[in-house]
């Protein structure tokens, strides 16, 4: 008890410094550790670009902005849930409502035109409506409250530093094989609709769709306020002191700058490769890779026939989610040294440890069996005007509420309404 009391204050501090309290000085930045991930992000951009062409490199590079933004916004999809089930604190959501609301304005020109750069054909993430996105959904909603973040934050907190979601990567990866395994039983097996476009398939278009998805975002938004005016929550903490320049290089931006700037991103990265943002693909064929290297037969597994068996021959720098991962990583790793907040954590309490594996197992089976994470299905999916991604959020939230019922197994801490900060 007393090491993970230490654990946690310590988790505490590093975050008020890396959320920089109001009235508190900016850290000197880490310049060893910016000039060690500016030459390895160099190095590694060049592998790219030299091996698999200028669109490659674009995308690695549209992963270092999306890590970037992630970090300096502290754009949690895991924190958001938690303090809006635990103690209706909305302010996470409304954000995410923002991005939603933007990155849907942004994609419905681009999937009506289907012109993109490099002669893609931009299309959105429409997958099935299906017993194993509601399974999926929820388990990854109870895994990421377990796991101390989802598939960003997992990328993001790895950049600044956060050993212990390494393990939450680990098990992500072993979950997105178990999934990817299993891909037969849950798609082939279990019932599901067709997928369903909120444009294309009712007759809405893409205009009428967009005004169904803007109403339904601000009748979400509007909600919280709500159920903030009736539970009272704490407030969220504030953010950085410094102003101008120096917070937009240094210090935390706000929500709503973050949202702006992430759906900006996901457009981008739909016009430049064809389809929006996603995350553990990656994971599921760096872990199927190193299956297939210890023996097992993977490329047997229908998940990798078709389209994907390609991909499971090819380096991996040539799979473009992956090398969006890896940018996500070095951008995160740049901010939290240039902010003067990247610090490793050495001790990580067992329980806390068992918790980070079991909750990545947990999302990484999930999210192969709903059609993608956080961001593939909810936030790309969404803003595709998939239907998926909204049966997606609402299953996560119930997994949130379970979630939150198991955290304290593993003494893990719930907000509280007592809390001074959120």
């Amino acid at each position: 008890m007393a090491e993970t009391r230490q654990s946690n204050q310590v988790a505490a501090r590093t975050a008020e410094r890396a959320a920089g309290a109001v009235g508190a000085e900016l850290p000197p930045p880490r310049l060893g550790v910016a000039l060690g991930g500016s030459l390895a992000l160099v190095a590694l951009g060049y592998a790219i670009v030299a091996g698999h062409g200028v669109q490659q490199g674009i995308l690695y590079a549209l992963g270092v902005l999306l890590g970037i933004a992630l970090y300096h916004a502290r754009f949690g999809f895991t924190s958001a849930f938690r303090q809006l089930v635990a103690v209706g604190q909305g302010a996470g959501l409304r954000a995410h409502m923002l991005m939603l609301a933007v990155a849907s304005v942004l994609f419905a020109p681009i999937l009506a035109a289907g012109v993109g750069f490099f002669g893609v054909e931009p299309a959105g993430f429409v997958a099935p409506l299906g017993l194993s996105v509601v399974v999926g959904a929820f388990i990854f909603g109870i895994g990421m409250q377990l796991g101390g973040a989802c598939a960003s934050g997992t990328l993001f907190s790895i950049g600044g530093g956060q050993t212990a979601i390494l393990l939450t990567l680990a098990g992500f990866i072993g979950g997105s094989v178990l999934g990817a395994w299993h891909w037969d039983f849950w798609t082939e097996t279990m019932p599901a609709l067709p997928p369903v476009s909120l444009a294309e398939s009712t007759g809405l278009g893409y205009g009428g769709a967009l005004a169904v998805q803007l109403a339904i975002f601000a009748a979400i938004a509007g909600a919280t306020v709500l159920i903030a005016r009736r539970k009272n929550p704490p407030p969220r903490r504030p953010p950085a002191a410094a102003s101008g320049v120096a917070r937009v290089i240094r210090g935390a931006w706000p929500l709503w700058a973050g949202a702006v700037v992430l759906a900006g991103l996901n457009a981008a990265t739909l016009l430049v490769r064809g389809e929006p943002w996603g995350i553990t693909s990656a994971f599921a064929l760096w872990g199927s890779k190193i299956a297939q290297a210890l023996g097992v037969d993977v490329a047997s597994w229908s998940y990798w026939s078709g389209e994907r068996a390609a991909a499971l021959q090819a380096s991996v720098l040539a799979d473009s989610t992956s090398v969006m991962n890896f940018g996500i990583v070095f951008g995160a790793l740049l901010a939290a040294a240039i902010g003067g907040s990247f610090a490793l954590h050495r001790r990580i309490p067992p329980k806390t440890a068992a918790a980070a594996i079991i909750g990545g197992l947990l999302m990484g089976y999930g999210a192969r069996l709903a059609y993608g994470c956080n961001i593939g299905a909810y936030f790309s999916g969404v803003a595709s005007f998939s239907l998926h991604g909204w049966l997606w959020i609402a299953m996560a939230l119930i997994g949130t509420y379970a979630g939150l019922k198991v955290r304290p197994l593993f003494e893990l801490a719930n907000p509280k309404p007592t809390d001074s900060s959120c």
